[in-house]
């Protein structure tokens, strides 16, 4: 009787633990908001795991999967706004993919709003599909969701089916997500501050301005209420331009000014603008009477005269400044409210502060360095610079729709070219409308120039296909690299490519090999059938890597543990490789090949549906990356492997492997 029942309380062990293996960090719940009369709020709340994260509606391309939510199309509703999410994703720079990725911690919000169009009873249906990391795996999933409308149970919660929807409650904040990214806007604006003070528009007016403070008859004490005053105003008034746009380009519009083209090619065409006039191509004066009248308020004191003499400061600046704090505007303007706001605060903080110290410590002015020649150089180099940083919104129009205008090298070049001018600009080799002539380099200068120089050398192994890793946020992907030599040296070295070689790891042409491609020149299978064939042929065992293309640690092991010269031997050489895309969605099975899930009872109709539901119903795991090493037949040699950065362990895994086939293949022999 104690052996049935330990064997009984064995099964149940084994069944917890196998369960377990399927991982849901992510729990979805549904609900809807009344409006108005005609308008009803779609809210789709996400409950985050502690240590996972799932990643935003706005992902750059080449980067991880985006949450995607999508909706069934109905004459009965359509669809007012973009979808919104909150709180403000965190910006994250992601090593693996080399680009800036946006995700949520703990809870996210997103909300739809939709018109109703009708007054009959009709129901909403639609799925959101999503990615979720942690540092060890990602997980590719999916909800179904509908909501009921003009029936008795309108304004109810409407909740959805699927595997993935729990109630759960998670009482951990996520009022820290985009912390880092909120500091970063501010030091970045703050030194765009500093950048404005030296400049031929600013710095003359530092010991003008101080002067005002300086007249006879005032006492100490009002001479220094009156320069806080007039710092606090140079504030508020940049602040207020913030504010402006934060309302005017709210959270509503980030997501098409991050996507579209027709805003980020606007973009491109506002620095390419501010490129010429800070080269001294034009000049843009704001009109006289707008100066005269400030400067008319100033002459009558009190508080009113510090105030009207910040907005005189701001307005005569114009000219210098205008570029820097369109600059800041336009690059926070796809942000949510906040975003302008912290942006121009740091800006006018900076720009505040030599203002306002002068104006308290006016003897300090005897150690400011002496206006020159110098000052315009400074707008010249703000002028390469922003002719460099404007390729980048062009760039994201260019692969988010596939023109092929800013390819990776077309890119590279042009910033080489750039930066080139600019080193040859700091030596004096080339003079614009508005330089004085440079008799001798100072040593500031040299040191720029050297500093440039550097940059240039070091951006020219990339338009040979080096990663330049330190300007991976800045660049398009590598996929769009045309000349890459380590791809073309590989290609030619005859390794894994001779058909029906002894080293070789293909038979015929692998199915999708047009779009889904292996890592460090491997070859491979992207359908298990056509692989389990090809290994049969070869009498060898099956390399199942399951995979995503927006899997951050795929990437990661492919690149550190794959990479090793060891592992990728024993892979090219004692494996066929079959690497199975749970996330694809581009890839439309014909329906002979769909599938029926035993698992959840749907049809998969696409290549990424059917192997993450291969992965689930065969493996009981829905993690990625997943490797398993199968015998011809499809049957499992060693215990399945994930994420582990151990080479020797992996090393040994598909020694394992090789060892536990042969010992099947003499068993079956008769030997």
């Amino acid at each position: 009787m104690k052996r049935y029942l330990s064997f009984i309380f064995i099964l149940l062990i084994t069944g917890v633990f196998a369960q377990a293996q399927i991982l849901e960090p992510i729990q979805w719940s549904f609900s809807s908001k009344k409006i108005s009369e005609k308008q009803v709020e779609l809210i789709f709340t996400a409950t985050i795991d502690n240590n996972w994260h799932l990643y935003s509606l706005d992902v750059p391309p080449g980067g991880p999967l985006p949450t995607v939510f999508t909706i069934e199309p109905s004459d009965y509703y359509s669809l007012s706004e973009s979808m919104k999410e909150s709180p403000e994703p965190e910006e994250s720079y992601d090593e693996i993919f080399e680009l800036d990725v946006k995700l949520h911690s703990f809870e996210a919000i997103f909300t739809q709003t939709v018109d109703v169009l009708t007054d009959e009873p009709f129901i909403l249906t639609g799925i959101v599909e999503y990615q979720a990391c942690d540092d060890e795996q990602c997980i590719v999933g999916d909800s179904e969701f509908d909501f009921t409308f003009n029936s008795v149970d309108d304004g109810k919660d409407s909740k959805a089916a699927g595997i993935d929807l729990k109630d759960k409650t998670n009482d951990s904040s996520s009022d820290r997500s985009g912390t880092k990214s909120l500091w970063a806007l501010f030091l970045m604006a703050f030194v765009a501050g500093l950048i404005a003070i030296l400049t031929p528009c600013v710095f003359p007016m530092i010991p003008m301005t101080v002067s005002f403070f300086m007249h006879g008859g005032k006492s100490k004490r009002k001479s220094l209420f009156e320069a806080m005053f007039f710092g606090i105003s140079i504030i508020a008034i940049y602040t207020v331009i913030g504010t402006i746009v934060a309302i005017v380009f709210g959270p509503g519009v980030a997501n098409f000014i991050s996507t579209h083209w027709i805003p980020n090619v606007l973009f491109f065409l506002i620095f390419v603008f501010f490129a010429f006039w800070f080269f001294g191509m034009f000049e843009i004066n704001l009109p006289n009477w707008m100066v005269s009248k400030s400067d008319k308020q100033v002459d009558k004191g009190g508080f009113g005269g510090p105030f009207f003499m910040a907005f005189t400061l701001v307005l005569v600046s114009f000219s210098c400044t205008g570029p820097l704090v369109g600059t800041i505007l336009v690059e926070t303007a796809g942000g949510a409210l906040v975003e302008p706001i912290i942006g121009m605060l740091g800006f006018s903080l900076a720009f505040a502060l030599p203002f306002t110290v002068f104006a308290i410590f006016p003897s300090w002015l005897s150690n400011l360095p002496k206006s020159g020649g110098w000052l315009n150089a400074v707008k010249v180099v703000l002028g390469f610079l922003e002719l460099a940083l404007g390729l980048k919104f062009l760039s994201i129009a260019d692969q988010t729709y596939h023109w092929g205008i800013l390819d990776r090298e077309v890119y590279l070049a042009l910033w080489i070219i750039i930066f080139a001018l600019l080193g040859f600009y700091l030596l004096g080799k080339i003079k614009f409308k508005h330089d004085s002539p440079v008799s001798h380099v100072s040593v500031p200068r040299l040191m720029l120039s050297i500093v440039t120089f550097s940059f240039v050398i070091y951006m020219l192994p990339g338009m040979f296909g080096a990663p330049l890793k330190a300007l991976s946020g800045y660049l398009p992907p590598m996929t769009t690299h045309d000349f890459d030599l380590n791809e073309i040296i590989r290609d030619n070295s005859g390794t894994g490519i001779i058909s029906n070689g002894p080293e070789n790891s293909i038979c015929e042409k692998p199915k999708y090999s047009d779009r889904l491609h292996l890592p460090h020149g491997l070859e491979g299978y992207f359908d298990y059938e056509q692989g389990l064939v090809c290994a049969k042929n070869q009498n060898k065992p099956v390399f199942i890597d399951f995979t995503g293309h927006g899997c951050v640690n795929c990437r990661q092991m492919e690149d550190r543990v794959w990479g090793d010269p060891r592992i990728l031997k024993r892979l090219r050489e004692e494996y066929v490789i079959i690497a199975l895309y749970v996330d694809d969605k581009s890839i439309k099975l014909d329906e002979s090949e769909w599938v029926t899930s035993s698992y959840d009872g749907k049809v998969k109709k696409t290549l990424g549906k059917k192997y993450q539901d291969f992965q689930i119903t065969r493996f009981n795991q829905n993690s990625q990356p997943l490797y398993a090493l199968l015998d011809s037949d499809g049957e499992l040699l060693v215990p399945t492997r994930s994420y582990n950065l151990d080479i020797d362990g992996f090393i040994e895994f598909l020694d394992s492997g090789v060892e536990t086939y042969r010992g099947k293949t003499v068993k079956i022999s008769g030997f």
